[in-house]
């Protein structure tokens, strides 16, 4: 008999964490399928595969991303065949489609019902691609590339009882065919974790201590690119220091290897590029880099404004932590931020490339930041009623139990 469930994730657990952990709990039988580097959940067997080759060298540039995902999509099959071998039978099967991992586990388990969780459809106009045309030209083989990411994906969730995407925004991406199946849950943040709390002494990498009460900027990048819009946080910075004389901006992130939005030009890094002509006072610009979650909140519940600009894609954790801290957020009038932010309710939203304008609106927060409380306890409001980690478990449970997974 079919039951529990299996976990498909090519960097497992991923967003499904929290899901796997209280299904574990509730006496769930799960099981999961990830890459070699794939990490672990107590009570979760996981079966992990290695690539056995990479994609063929010279192929078709359109059909790079195809081939390498149906190579993972036959690698994830294999894996899921030894958890076969071993009994495992699931209800019902939940997975990331973006690398290809559940494209023929229908073949294996044909009685499993299937939810996809659709992080982000690409397209190659309206979205992230051709956004911004400074870094990254927007011709014909930029649009047909991002419209070919799709076509593994769309495998999977044409197979899919279920959809699931995390806001609005990225539901709206999806193909007509498939919204109608698509279900809005955030896996949330853990809002008791991410609060409202006193600041405290902060500590810089050069042993000075901001205490509070000190003008502070707070910017989260996690792989320092224009993606969430670094350069126009750059810009910002040498008026935003000049007429804040007494601000400090803690920047956190580090460049990645492979960032979302693609790699700079020349093997440079995505903040040497954005920061080259851009005149900073050393002293009160601090490039933390990766920092502990715990240093991350310590830092929002310090700042007097919170950064954060998006190209239209995935909204991102730090933007929900932010909110459920307090923080008086300043973003991009951006389609992701529509589903979080209102503009001089809960935060702020100016015009992507208006760097100017984020310049001025920070000098406004680091003068006078008992202005914006009302703003900053809203954003806490809102992140309550939208991110709240328990409320997208219990939507999560409710839609397992909907396909037949028993649970107490």
């Amino acid at each position: 008999m079919s039951r529990g469930v299996l976990f498909v994730h090519n960097n497992f657990p991923g967003q499904f964490r929290d899901l796997a952990e209280a299904l574990v709990a509730r006496g769930v039988p799960c099981c999961a399928v990830g890459q070699d580097h794939a990490g672990a959940v107590d009570g979760v067997r996981v079966a992990r595969y290695a690539l056995p080759r990479g994609t063929t060298p010279n192929i078709f540039p359109l059909a790079v991303r195809a081939e390498a995902d149906l190579i993972r999509g036959r690698s994830a099959f294999e894996a899921a065949r030894s958890l076969k071998h071993e009994g495992w039978d699931p209800a019902v099967i939940v997975g990331h489609p973006g690398w290809g991992e559940m494209t023929f586990l229908r073949e294996l388990f044909p009685n499993a019902r299937q939810v996809v969780f659709a992080e982000f459809w690409y397209r190659g106009r309206g979205l992230d691609v051709g956004f911004d045309t400074e870094f990254f030209p927007h011709d014909l083989d930029s649009v047909l590339r991002a419209d070919a990411k799709n076509a593994v994906m769309s495998l999977a969730c044409a197979e899919a009882d279920a959809i699931v995407c995390p806001t609005p925004f990225q539901a709206g991406a999806l193909p007509r065919a498939f919204r109608a199946q698509a279900r809005i849950i955030h896996e949330g943040i853990d809002i008791d974790l991410a609060r409202p709390g006193p600041a405290a002494p902060f500590p810089l990498p050069d042993g000075r201590v901001l205490s509070p009460g000190t003008p502070v900027v707070t910017y989260i990048n996690n792989n320092m690119e224009p993606l969430r819009g670094l350069h126009v946080f750059a810009r910002a910075l040498p008026r935003l220091l000049r007429e804040a004389p007494d601000a400090h901006v803690l920047i956190l992130g580090e460049a990645a290897r492979r960032p979302y939005g693609g790699n700079a030009a020349d093997g440079r890094t995505w903040r040497e590029v954005c920061f080259d002509g851009v005149e900073i006072d050393p002293a009160r610009t601090h490039f933390l880099g990766r920092t502990s979650h715990a240093v991350m909140l310590d830092a929002l519940r310090l700042g007097c404004a919170h950064v954060y600009y998006t190209y239209p894609f995935v909204l991102s954790w730090s933007l929900c932590e932010a909110m459920a801290c307090g923080a008086y957020v300043i973003g991009s009038d951006t389609p992701p931020l529509h589903d979080a932010i209102e503009d001089g309710v809960n935060g702020r939203l100016l015009p992507f490339f208006d760097h100017d304008a984020l310049a001025g609106a920070l000098v406004e927060a680091c003068r006078d930041p008992g202005a914006y409380a009302a703003q900053r306890q809203a954003a806490r409001e809102t992140a309550v009623a939208r991110f709240d980690r328990a409320k997208g478990r219990e939507a999560w449970l409710g839609l397992l139990r909907d396909l037949g997974v028993a649970i107490r």
